[in-house]
């Protein structure tokens, strides 16, 4: 059932907006869009509006929230998320897609990204099959809108955890094909750009509108710098899975953090990447262009045991998950909420800059960022409330109370 949609208005918080920090603010949203945000001198003249306008509405309560000094953020979005609390976006029937979105939306993600893993194309189309249906449907938790394709154009040096026994050039009918059946489904794709075809590929993918990313590659510094050209614009987990810096040749690492046209993720964990290590690529790519993900898997959520991950096995322990075979990562136990703490209480971070990274910064990658991504009036009610020690106390997307 779809939660309902009281007039919302929260005061005394500190409001993390596109300009500033609003501290004693206060946000006031209804019908599932941001009404007004202000501050302090405002409040009272406000508050009585918003509540002689619930009073007059026959379908709207009211509730007022003190956020006693707390953070009020925008809804996070995670464009690079393979499932959660059990589940998979690889074979998540209706059922278990409201699972996995509802498990993501109690940990602060309002929107996502279904991502899939290497796999025969027939396993791919399913996936784009059910995240189209699902999407048309009404959703009642995190707001599923497309598929990142992680795979399977990736370099079979760096596989990581993905299956190397599905790992195939770049297959430009595929794409003719998805892009005819599931229009708009596709949101991103991740390749090695050094593979056979890649520079056409990753132009064609533009022409469709899909943001092209590079990832699980061994691609050269000249190579990435080539591919942007042709309008690579993405990098997916920086550091994990991809040939490193050196100083003679920077790498694929040197060309992320050095051009400004390539976003970049990092999975802020502190297992996939040293905190040292975020903060420097934060100081490189400059609070625009880096973006905060969890890559999780089935087990986010759930303790210590061993679990799937495309057909190869995972074992986790301590919340770190890897390969039962080989030993590499294999995915995150990550949320939203945790990668947004970890990169300001370790990797040193501004709550202002992290929320940018974690929402505003995907929201504009994606194209959604009329809408959603950050605090305005009139878009739409995407918002978390944390208290001073940034623990995630409130949930709304579209303005419905998840938490």
């Amino acid at each position: 059932m779809i939660a309902t949609q009281p007039s919302t208005f929260i005061y005394n918080a500190q409001i993390v907006t596109p300009e500033t920090i609003l501290e004693k603010g206060w946000i006031y949203f209804v019908d599932g869009q941001i009404k007004a945000i202000g501050n302090e001198a405002s409040f009272e003249e406000n508050l009585s509006e918003a509540k002689q306008t619930a009073a007059s509405s026959e379908v709207s309560d009211f509730q007022q929230i003190d956020a006693d000094g707390g953070w009020v953020l925008p809804g996070f979005i995670d464009v690079h998320v393979h499932g959660g609390y059990g589940h998979d976006f690889m074979d998540a029937d209706k059922a278990e897609l409201d699972i996995i979105t509802q498990f993501h939306a109690m940990n602060g993600t309002a929107t996502m990204l279904a991502t899939t893993v290497t796999a025969p194309k027939a396993a791919l189309d399913q996936v784009l099959e059910r995240v189209e249906a699902y999407s048309k449907q009404e959703m009642p938790y995190a707001q599923l809108i497309g598929v990142h394709l992680e795979g399977p154009f990736i370099s079979v040096k760096w596989p990581g955890a993905q299956n190397p026994l599905h790992i195939v050039p770049p297959q430009p009918a595929w794409l003719e094909d998805w892009t005819e059946r599931f229009p708009g489904v596709i949101r991103m794709q991740t390749l090695a750009p050094e593979t056979d075809g890649a520079p056409a590929y990753i132009a064609a993918l533009v022409n469709h509108g899909i943001i092209a990313a590079l990832g699980h590659t061994d691609a050269t510094y000249e190579q990435v710098e080539t591919s942007v050209n042709y309008g690579l614009s993405h990098a997916v987990h920086a550091f994990n899975a991809m040939r490193g810096l050196h100083h003679r040749e920077p790498g694929t690492v040197g060309a992320i953090m050095s051009n400004p046209a390539i976003m970049a993720e990092v999975i802020a964990d502190g297992h996939h990447v040293h905190p040292t290590v975020i903060g420097l690529l934060a100081q490189a790519k400059g609070p625009s262009e880096l973006l905060l993900i969890t890559d999780a898997m089935s087990a986010a959520g759930l303790g210590n045991g061993e679990y799937d991950l495309g057909g190869l096995g995972v074992i986790v322990h301590d919340g770190v998950a890897r390969l039962k075979e080989g030993d590499s990562l294999a995915g995150s136990t990550l949320t939203m909420i945790e990668a947004f703490r970890y990169a300001v209480l370790r990797a040193g971070i501004s709550v202002e800059h992290a929320s940018r990274m974690a929402s505003g910064n995907p929201a504009r990658e994606l194209r959604i960022d009329q809408s959603t991504g950050s605090l305005q009036p009139h878009k739409q009610a995407d918002v978390l409330l944390l208290d001073k020690q940034l623990e995630l106390k409130h949930v709304w997307i579209g303005g419905r109370s998840i938490r």
